[in-house]
């Protein structure tokens, strides 16, 4: 169970506590209370299994994502074959075992409120 917040605190992705750069993305990360929320901006042509993969080490992305879509469109594929695109104001949950891939030529911005501790960390 989640523990209650002890104190009013306000972040904003203007000053993020971190940022990854990763290939054709970036990650930026702010710290509130127990959790960390990431805001990912992905470059048209980004896809996470020529991105990603070597990055973390892993076939597929193994995060377990809540994602409200900011701007662009992003499609994600899970291993038995389902997938769905998503674009601005959708809220996705994705489980491990996906891929996923920018559509268009605008960059897709999300912010996911799951994956911020491990996001494009290498998994060992």
């Amino acid at each position: 169970m989640r523990a209650t917040a002890t104190r009013l605190e306000k972040k904003s992705f203007s000053s993020p506590d971190e940022v990854r750069s990763i290939p054709r993305a970036k990650a930026e990360f702010v710290k509130v209370g127990d959790r960390t929320i990431m805001r990912g901006t992905y470059e048209p042509g980004w896809r996470w299994s020529e991105h990603m993969k070597p990055v973390v080490g892993t076939e597929s992305c193994e995060g377990h994502h809540l994602i409200y879509m900011v701007s662009g469109r992003m499609r994600v594929a899970v291993k038995g074959g389902e997938e769905v695109e998503s674009g601005p104001g959708d809220i996705v949950e994705v489980p491990p075992g996906h891929d996923a891939w920018v559509v268009g030529k605008e960059p897709a911005v999300l912010v996911d409120f799951l994956v911020g501790e491990t996001y494009a960390k290498r998994h060992d």
